[in-house]
């Protein structure tokens, strides 16, 4: 079953001189509990806000993570309308699949420029303990955001990863990065569904031999595979499993 549109209110729109475009920022804050905060950045949070937030409230309360802020950013478009690019915004090389395609850059500069700053100056935020996390796509722009000289996020939660976009071009990036550089700081989860397609669960092993073959000093990486759960009804579950071994 397809995600249905987040019914949570917007928080805030946010405008990126760097794209362009306005954002629609949802909002999930602890109650009664001193900064600083755990915080997470979620991808498409139109389709995936609702989901997360529960998740990250039903952690807290089990006493399995910390206080923890969850922000979505999405577009207040459904995949596919006007006013909706993520084929834009989560992609890091240009494809003919998606003429808008290829610019991940200058929403990650968005992203960690433009509304962390805005966020930080709105809640007790911690830089030191914040999860950029997506879904498919949302997931390849995760991705993207981790495998960088020096990544902004200290945890990438990757569920279902489009590691398929441009012929697997992120391979060849992690590859080349892992050429210029031995280390990475980070933590990173990778999840999906064991019934996802043969692609998609095919490419999350090429992925993980890769970081294993060539491994990053101070990357952490932990990899899940559900069974049972398919591409669209595993989100809960690795989200659940993702922000517990990222946040713990």
């Amino acid at each position: 079953m397809k995600p249905q549109m987040t019914q949570a209110s917007p928080a805030f729109v946010s405008h990126s001189a760097q794209t362009g475009s306005n954002y629609v920022i949802y909002a999930d804050t602890p109650r009664d509990a001193a900064g600083p905060w755990n915080s997470v950045l979620l991808m498409d949070g139109d389709f995936f806000f609702d989901t997360a937030a529960a998740v990250a409230r039903s952690l807290q309360a089990e006493g399995r993570i910390g206080p923890t802020a969850l922000f979505g950013v999405g577009y207040g478009a459904s995949f596919g309308k006007p006013g909706n690019f993520r084929g834009r915004d989560y992609t890091h090389t240009a494809s003919a699949e998606e003429p808008s395609s290829g610019g991940a850059d200058r929403f990650l500069a968005y992203l960690t420029d433009t509304l962390w700053p805005e966020l930080a100056g709105r809640h007790p935020i911690s830089a030191g303990r914040s999860v950029i996390a997506g879904h498919s796509l949302g997931s390849l722009l995760v991705l993207h955001a981790l495998f960088q000289p020096r990544p902004f996020f200290g945890g990438a939660l990757a569920s279902a990863p489009s590691i398929w976009w441009d012929n697997r071009s992120i391979l060849g990036r992690i590859a080349s990065l892992r050429d210029a550089q031995d280390s990475l700081e980070g933590r990173l989860y990778l999840g999906c569904g064991a019934d996802d397609s043969p692609s998609m669960t095919g490419d999350l092993v090429l992925m993980e031999g890769l970081l294993e073959r060539r491994p990053f000093r101070g990357l952490q990486v932990h990899s899940e595979l559900f069974q049972g759960k398919d591409h669209y009804n595993v989100v809960p579950f690795t989200v659940r499993d993702g922000l517990a071994t990222l946040l713990n």
